[in-house]
């Protein structure tokens, strides 16, 4: 063969080589079989019993025992739940459980993890078994990054939900508990439900079912005073000291006030009795979660004693308080769920958060809990942040119904480009503007006050759950006064637009503005923690030591480069300062050189140059006439 035909022959060999198909395995995948069974609303045979030992507070560790009634034998499911009230997401701590024994007749079981839902627990249950023994711990946060700190050496917080494992295959409405705590020697403890019983530090308590129990937390503490607000509704605190317990005459009188506004405003009330539990703490984790007879409240010990240095985070039991209403008895029909297992749906937020951050501020205002000045300052806050907003161009309001499952609450590092559960804030927007345009259409005669007795104000004594949905809050304003609510609330919902809503304010008397000086409510420090806020003065807030906690997308700090971790090192050539830095802000005022930053980012230094030039501004309400609308919302009704 000639050297012209091998190479040909090779071309064609290596052709039909190329031509060939790949050797790829394709499998198909295998069925999903769920093997928990689907809650169904028949009553469980039996009551549980669950002790807790809750004295190891050093280390926050909880011993759990339970004893599970069982009709006969066969395979069972129980769960950890999953799917959390309040907080709208899949957080229950499962990965916190430890220790895990079920026993039968003495005997231990073989357990072993649902392989779809790892907060499920299935076991055999032996023929003659008539309770399953249950053993285990809940090993709760020891530092910031396992999550909150719910045990401290003078105070703890204890969630049944992170207590319990319950039975699959019931409404938890229809599981019965029974449950006693032991608390350490000489700490006081409170909570909705009645003690029934006391032995040493182990107090009974009240059998109720699981979903009750789930919505009725504790909180102990060596350091504790309760206060009768009226109307069956108590302030019950504990603290890192006896100082901060230190409550004027005048402080409790505004609490009384906050539970009288709140009766008035609704007309109805949906509890029995109601608990306003608050935890003064610098050690503890902070909290603020709804219960529908009791309320989580967590802030800095200087909750009274520094009362008269501003708002501090005084809208929280406000806010909480609102609650009971709105978001625990009337509830989105697809928040509403059978058990902690079935996945929560949130298209309603806009309603359940965003009403309830209304009332909030308006309570706050009209109880004397917070000032009407400070009040103002506050909203202007939120105008300004949601009003400065990138994401508003390409994500709608109704899209951040999703970000409790889609990020749990955890820290975003482009917060203005991402948005992050803004039915809160904007949600309030919204329904300023709904309370305007009904004083207007109206003429002054009515108001969002007649929507919220019209709406929660229903069935007096009823503190079970009254669920609804868009049509509902639709049907609900034109019955205050006909509209086009369904287009308004619509429009709002899903518009990407360049501002935020801001007519609510603008129809109420008020325009925002920015001036050089910050308000009492705008530079003040949360839980301790202050910051230098300079989100409308170049776009960056500021933290501890220097170190850059958040950018505005498309600002003069993100223009230069600068992002969240960076650590400011210098200004201008001076050390860096927050004063510092606010005096070259000022100085650079009005003129067109940058200001010069040395920035720390990992282990580089880098120049940086500040395009920004137009000063401080910080946000505020410029009063725009006569007393108007929102003058009137923020009155006390008499």
């Amino acid at each position: 063969m000639t050297r012209s035909l091998l190479l040909i022959g090779l071309a064609g060999l290596l052709s039909t080589s190329a031509l060939a198909a790949p050797i790829r395995s394709l499998p198909q995948p295998l069925p999903i079989e769920q093997t928990i069974p689907a809650p169904q609303d028949v009553a469980y045979p039996g009551t549980i019993t669950l002790k807790v030992d809750a004295t190891d507070v050093t280390r926050g560790i909880w011993k759990v025992r339970q004893t599970i009634p069982v009709s006969g034998a066969g395979r069972m499911t129980l769960l950890f739940p999953k799917w959390l009230p309040g907080n709208h997401s899949p957080t229950g701590q499962v990965e916190k459980v430890a220790g895990l024994t079920i026993s039968a007749n003495g005997k231990p079981l073989t357990w072993k993890r649902d392989e779809i839902d790892v907060y499920g627990f299935t076991v055999d249950v032996p023929a003659g078994t008539r309770s399953l023994d249950v053993r285990f711990q809940f090993l709760s946060a020891t530092a910031g990054n396992q999550g909150r700190i719910v045990a401290t050496t003078d105070m703890l917080s204890l969630q049944p939900n992170s207590v319990a494992l319950y039975p699959a295959g019931y409404f938890t409405r229809r599981i019965p508990f029974a449950t006693s705590v032991t608390w350490p020697a000489g700490w006081t403890a409170y909570g909705v439900l009645k003690p029934t019983g006391r032995s040493g530090d182990t107090i009974t308590y009240e059998t109720v079912d699981f979903e009750t129990l789930v919505d009725s937390p504790f909180i102990a503490g060596r350091w504790a005073q309760s206060w009768d607000l009226g109307s069956n509704v108590s302030l019950d605190v504990v603290a890192d000291a006896p100082r901060f317990l230190a409550a004027t005459p005048a402080q409790i009188d505004a609490h009384k006030r906050l539970v009288d506004q709140a009766l008035k405003l609704f007309g109805a009330r949906h509890f029995d009795r109601y608990h306003l539990l608050l935890s003064l703490s610098d050690v503890m984790g902070g909290i603020g979660l709804e219960h529908h007879r009791s309320s989580e409240n967590g802030v800095s010990p200087p909750y009274f004693i520094d009362w008269n240095k501003g708002p501090g985070d005084r809208n929280l039991l406000p806010h909480e308080f609102t609650h009971s209403w709105n978001g625990k008895y009337r509830r989105g029909a697809d928040l509403f769920t059978p058990n902690y297992s079935v996945p929560m749906r949130n298209s309603l937020l806009w309603v359940y958060e965003g009403q309830t951050q209304f009332w909030g501020y308006v309570l706050g205002a009209r109880s004397g809990i917070t000032s009407k000045q400070d009040t103002l300052d506050s909203l202007a806050a939120i105008a300004a942040s949601l009003d400065n907003r990138p994401a508003r161009s390409w994500r709608s309001l109704d899209d951040t119904t999703n970000d409790p499952v889609i990020s749990r609450r955890a820290p975003k590092g482009w917060i203005t480009e991402q948005r992050s559960e803004d039915y809160y804030n904007e949600g309030l927007l919204i329904w300023m503007e709904a309370d305007a345009i009904i004083r207007r259409e109206t003429k002054g005669a009515r108001g969002l006050d007649d929507f919220a007795k019209a709406f929660f104000g229903v069935n007096d004594g009823d503190w079970g759950v009254n669920t609804y949905d868009f049509n509902t809050v639709v049907s609900t304003l034109n019955g205050v006064v006909p509209y086009d609510w369904a287009g308004f609330l619509n429009q709002r919902l899903t518009e990407k637009a360049d501002h935020a809503p801001l007519n609510g304010f603008t129809m109420s008397g008020y325009k925002l503005v920015y001036t050089d000086t910050p308000t009492t409510a705008f530079g003040e420090a949360r839980r301790g923690v202050r910051v230098n806020n300079l989100s409308y003065s170049g776009g960056l807030v500021i933290g501890k030591d220097g170190r850059v906690d958040q950018v505005v997308w498309d600002s003069a700090a993100y223009a230069a480069g600068l992002t969240v971790g960076d650590s400011l090192v210098a200004v201008n050539d001076k050390p860096y300062s927050d004063d510092q830095l606010r005096a070259e802000i000022t100085a650079a005022k009005g003129g067109k050189v940058p200001i010069r930053l040395l920035v720390k980012t990992d282990d580089r230094l880098r120049m940086v140059d500040f395009p920004w030039n137009g000063g401080l501004r910080y946000p505020r309400f410029e009063k725009t006439g006569a007393d108007g609308p929102l003058d009137r919302l923020l009155k006390p009704r008499p």
